[in-house]
């Protein structure tokens, strides 16, 4: 019997010594930002027998559970890049000495301190990259969300002195009713070759692939009855390659409207020129070809110009007032250097430039578990799958029991200090507690052997 208690009280001193690890651990990290509290849970060693004449005892044997799902105090801050989750789930990170790294291996966290390195990507304070699904220009995530290898890591800088070309324009405009008809013989081009003068004209800015600034100019020209003749031009033709684009002549077609003043979008039509074909409105895509006999090689234009619904005055309409131009938008731009970031609670990073504009380049994955408490942890306070954990899916931010992303602000660790210190004495107190069992279990053995 002896022997067993002796075997007890050391069972204790090794529960009770990994106990106050664990304690020390977590007091350690008392200001370790998205630390998770770790709690030391103890179970008894039976080695009953079957006699109900006897007893043998076992001891004790010690269990760590990190508390992984458990939420910390959000705390404002004052850095746009500082960063939490309110509510379930994980920053994707990769633990890599490069952000390139191929080998890096994918790891989840909640400390979401970052800030950029040299080379302009997020890392937080244990030197984790951030990952997040690049957008493309319509601002879309990749189909296949929960696919690792479409995430990349955060990096704005690259887009200082970008360009992004136009794609969509759309025009508001009214052409005046009472505007006689002409009287003379019109052909497409002859507005783009200065032999007819328009009844209506007006300017659009859009960019090429590279940035650059053009004007396309909108001619309008009454024909008939409620319809109305228009032409699309560059205003500089030296830009455009001029086998195809006669005086900068991408586009023509007819304006019909309706005798309420509405446009009858299914009688006007749009001519591609560099196609040499009509576009379906209002979906299709006017195209057009570049000079590229220069020193400046650049993509074709494709742009989709919507005059507005069938039916309706929201686009091109023709009432008795002057003709004039209500409002224009196209997308696109020359965008300077980059001066700051935003990070918005759907995970949605958006560069700010210079000059004003900005642009959505990234979104942060939230990943989620079945059980989050059965991750195994990792090095700087991030965690990794285990077949406990189950396995991971990639939500974006506040949809599929994934929380918000939290820009300007910090978890704070779970850790209870004034627990953990009480903690403390309960664990060294059964620690002094198992050495006399074995001090006294030696003082029986002495007594044995002295028989």
């Amino acid at each position: 019997m002896a022997f067993t208690a002796l075997a007890a009280g050391v069972s204790g001193l090794q529960a009770f010594t990994e106990g106050v690890g664990v304690i020390a651990d977590n007091i350690t990290n008392v200001n370790t930002i998205g630390y998770k509290e770790t709690r030391s849970r103890f179970s008894t060693l039976v080695t009953e027998t079957a006699a109900l004449s006897s007893y043998s005892p076992g001891g004790v044997r010690a269990f760590s559970q990190t508390l992984v799902s458990k939420q910390g105090l959000l705390q404002p801050s004052g850095s746009q890049t500082d960063l939490s989750i309110d509510g379930a789930g994980f920053f994707v990170v990769r633990n890599a000495d490069t952000a390139n790294d191929p080998d890096g291996e994918f790891i989840y966290t909640r400390a979401g301190a970052f800030t950029q390195d040299a080379d302009g990507f997020f890392q937080n304070t244990a030197g984790h990259y951030l990952m997040g699904w690049p957008l493309d220009s319509a601002g879309n995530i990749p189909s296949n969300q929960n696919d690792l290898t479409e995430l990349e890591p955060i990096n704005i800088n690259t887009l200082n002195g970008f360009g992004d070309a136009t794609s969509a324009v759309a025009l508001r405009a009214n052409l005046q009713a009472s505007t006689s008809v002409f009287g003379g013989t019109y052909a497409a081009g002859d507005m783009a070759a200065g032999t007819t003068t328009p009844d209506f004209e007006t300017n659009l800015q859009i960019f090429d692939s590279l940035g650059r600034s053009h004007t396309v100019v909108f001619s309008a020209l009454k024909t008939g009855t409620n319809s109305w003749d228009y032409e699309l031009t560059f205003d500089d033709a030296s830009v455009l390659d001029g086998g195809t684009h006669t005086n900068g002549l991408i586009g023509d077609g007819t304006l019909e409207f309706n005798p309420d003043g509405t446009l009858d979008l299914g009688s006007s039509s749009l001519n591609d020129v560099f196609a040499g074909g009509a576009v379906t409105l209002p979906d299709g895509n006017l195209t057009f070809d570049f000079d590229d006999t220069g020193d400046v090689e650049v993509a074709p234009g494709s742009i989709n110009f919507n005059f507005g619904t069938d039916g309706e005055a929201n686009g091109f309409s023709q009432f008795d007032s002057i003709s004039t131009l209500i409002s224009s938008s196209a997308d696109g731009a020359s965008f300077d250097n980059v001066n700051g970031v935003s990070i918005g609670e759907d995970g949605v990073v958006t560069a700010l430039f210079d000059n004003g504009l900005a642009l959505d380049v990234f979104q942060l994955p939230v990943a989620i578990f079945q059980n989050p408490d059965g991750l195994t942890r990792r090095q700087g306070n991030a965690f990794g799958i285990s077949d406990f954990s189950g396995d991971f899916a990639l939500q974006q931010a506040g949809s599929g029991g994934a929380g918000n992303v939290a820009p300007n602000s910090l978890e704070q660790s779970t850790v209870d200090l004034a627990n953990e210190f009480s903690e403390l004495i309960k664990v060294q107190r059964a620690f002094s507690a198992s050495t006399r069992i074995i001090t006294t279990s030696d003082e029986i053995l002495e007594e044995l052997t002295r028989l």
